[in-house]
């Protein structure tokens, strides 16, 4: 592809060098060859897009690294059309006139992107349906169920980290972490989670002067579990990978493993962060969740379309000359897949801002053949990964100015480079509970979080009521409150133990005065001695929900 692919329909006339260029202010304004727009030098990529849809509609001319000349697909319907023609665009880079034209150098910085590698995502017909047909059925033998308790029980570990602390950063310390400790199960290796991993991972994706080395790091791990999974089969990703009748060679299995952990290991970690952030920087958006307006899952789907995991996804190639978006695309033609742009395409969205509860037709995860194999997976791992941190610290807020929280961005991605906040500190909880707050830890009620729940409206302090002699009445009733002060204690949860200590302070120990203290001793006859508060009928335990909605949630939520 030359510059002057870049032209409008109809042609120019011959002769006719006055093609209209930016508007003054323009960022692609004398920024290349014909006035086109690098991408990469863009430190405000949402406002080039808008200016770039302005101006040429929903398909529009770029440059990229060494002034190599793309396509950006800004418009929703167009995108559509890019991703589910594969008889006029493929992903097959072979093909890319600027490569064939020496255009795109071996050191070019995109090259790791779109250099054609033997995998599902870079090619088309049967060879792509016979590695994607073994990624699918892989991902199909997930069980949900056992996945979500799987997250619930990682979200106890990654938080047990810092929940004493009273602070934590929830990019570094927790959204980076939790999407690699489940992924690393999903795939069968979860020995293989640490802190190198996570920062493996996070470097080959950067790009930096050892993302080889990381890569070299995290290939040996996904070697030795192929390796491992041919003489010991397990019921895991890998398992079925390695069995499944396509008969993949051990190169090609650990090369769609690396795909796999890769690509849903970094959009799960940017998801996760742009809602958690969302949800502490928009007090509205916070309540729509605390009070049941808005579901988690609706909560990660409107994060979808304000901010896609991946802002453009690298590339598709036009096998013919064809037509899109109102421009003439000649054969051998790069195209960017642009989610982010096409995510707020004022024909679908004419109000950017308006709420999309309830609508996936978001670009997020791609379309056509090459549609996200594990969006469910990575769906799996946000709504519980949000929704767990919030019962854990119910009180969390952000340590610092909503205008100071930054961004690194890049052509490919928006990443939020922390998210400092503050809460009460708690102690840590056995991975096997459901993730709960503290009862009796001073939150408000208001601060119950449960996937489409309601408020849990407080119950009132029991009145205190003297004790004599520590009578048996009294550590009974004292039980009572253990029972009722322990929502979740069925999962052994800390409100249990709460509630237990609440009743020694109520009954006493044998022979105790008025408020339970052994050294008070017998109370004087002179001394008035209040009258007893009646002692309501005695609770039964509470009983697991009996209703079909509630026996859903706890389905769902995997406890």
């Amino acid at each position: 592809m030359t510059p002057e692919s870049h032209s409008q329909t109809p042609d120019l006339p011959a002769g006719d060098d006055a093609r209209p260029g930016p508007p003054p202010g323009c960022p692609a304004h004398g920024l290349g060859p014909g006035g086109l727009a690098r991408l990469h030098e863009s430190d405000d990529l949402k406002r080039l897009y808008e200016q770039l849809r302005e101006e040429h509609g929903p398909v529009a001319p770029v440059l990229i690294h060494d002034d190599v000349p793309l396509w950006v697909v800004l418009g929703h319907a167009e995108s559509q059309q890019l991703v589910r023609s594969p008889a006029q665009f493929t992903k097959d880079s072979r093909i890319w006139s600027a490569l064939r034209d020496g255009l795109v150098k071996p050191d070019h910085p995109l090259m790791p992107h779109i250099a054609w590698q033997p995998m599902c995502a870079h090619t088309e017909g049967e060879q792509h349906r016979r590695w994607r047909g073994a990624i699918d059925t892989a991902v199909s033998a997930t069980d949900f169920r056992s996945l979500r308790r799987y997250v619930n029980r990682s979200v106890q570990r990654v938080v047990n980290r810092f929940c004493e602390a009273g602070e934590a950063d929830l990019v570094s310390d927790y959204a980076e972490h939790l999407p690699m400790a489940v992924m690393c199960h999903v795939l069968g290796m979860p020995d293989e989670y640490d802190d190198r991993m996570v920062q493996a991972a996070r470097d080959m994706i950067r790009g930096t002067e050892t993302a080889i080395a990381s890569n070299a790091y995290v290939m040996e791990a996904l070697n030795r579990l192929t390796a491992r999974r041919r003489k010991e089969p397990q019921d895991d990703f890998t398992g079925h990978l390695v069995g499944h009748p396509a008969g993949l060679s051990d190169e090609e299995v650990s090369q769609h493993l690396r795909v796999v952990l890769i690509a849903a290991y970094e959009a799960t970690a940017n998801l996760l962060a742009n809602v958690l952030r969302q949800v502490l920087i928009d007090p509205r958006f916070r309540s729509q969740l605390n009070g049941g307006q808005m579901t988690v899952p609706q909560a990660v789907e409107q994060l979808l379309w304000d901010e896609p995991p991946f802002s453009t996804i690298f590339a598709y190639y036009a096998k013919q000359d064809t037509e899109l978006g109102g421009q003439r695309i000649r054969k051998g033609d790069g195209l960017l897949f642009a989610p982010a742009p096409a995510n707020v395409d004022p024909r679908v969205r004419p109000d950017p801002t308006a709420d999309m509860q309830g609508n996936r037709s978001h670009l997020a995860f791609g379309g056509g053949t090459h549609e996200c194999p594990g969006q469910d997976i990575g769906r799996v791992i946000a709504e519980i990964g949000v929704d767990a941190l919030l019962m854990r610290l119910p009180d969390v807020e952000l340590s610092c100015d909503e205008e100071e929280l930054a961004f690194t961005e890049s052509i490919a991605s928006r990443h939020l480079v922390s998210l400092p906040v503050h809460f009460t500190p708690r102690p840590q909880q056995e991975i096997t509970q459901a993730p709960s707050h503290e009862v009796g830890a001073g939150v408000p009620a208001a601060y119950d979080w449960q996937i489409g729940g309601v408020p849990r409206q407080a119950e009132a302090p029991a009145p205190a009521r003297a004790s004599v002699g520590g009578s048996a009445g009294g550590a009974d009733a004292g039980a009572r409150r253990a029972d009722v002060g322990a929502p979740g204690a069925e999962a052994g949860l800390p409100g249990a133990d709460a509630g237990v200590t609440g009743a020694g302070v109520g009954a006493g120990a044998p022979g105790a005065g008025v408020g339970g203290s052994p050294e008070a001793g017998p109370v004087p006859a002179a001394v008035p001695v209040p009258a007893a508060v009646p002692v309501p009928p005695p609770l039964a335990p509470p009983e697991p929900p009996k209703g079909a909605w509630q026996r859903f949630l706890r389905w769902w939520r995997g406890y």
